[in-house]
């Protein structure tokens, strides 16, 4: 049985609902639900538009450098750098820079 989810909903200065207030728990939830495997827009733009691997677009996305990702891989920047060049890492390459950078695997296979 679903429960009622209780919410208020603020109006605009036009009269207009503006915001939802939700209890955390419900946000929660709902952040769950959502679809985790989606590619921003910048990031494809970037892959394109400057020939970067799925990787080094997210990781210029995330504003984040070479020396950061692998730091938080506990490898050398220059180890980084090479993954970065792969063209069709291995998935376990992937799930250790989906680790690092907080993504899902799939949001750097394409």
């Amino acid at each position: 049985m679903n429960a009622r989810t209780e919410f208020q909903i603020i109006l605009g200065k036009d009269g207009k609902p503006a915001f939802v207030v939700l209890p955390f728990e419900e946000f929660e939830k709902l952040k769950k639900t959502q679809n985790t495997s989606t590619v921003p827009n910048n990031v494809v733009n970037l892959s394109f538009d400057k020939n970067l691997t799925p990787m080094a677009a997210w990781r210029e996305h995330l504003g984040l450098t070479q020396l950061q990702v692998a730091s938080r891989m506990k490898i050398t920047q220059a180890a980084y750098a090479q993954m970065e060049q792969v063209k069709k890492p291995r998935k376990v390459t992937l799930q250790k820079v989906a680790d690092a950078l907080g993504l899902n695997i799939e949001q750097l296979r394409w």
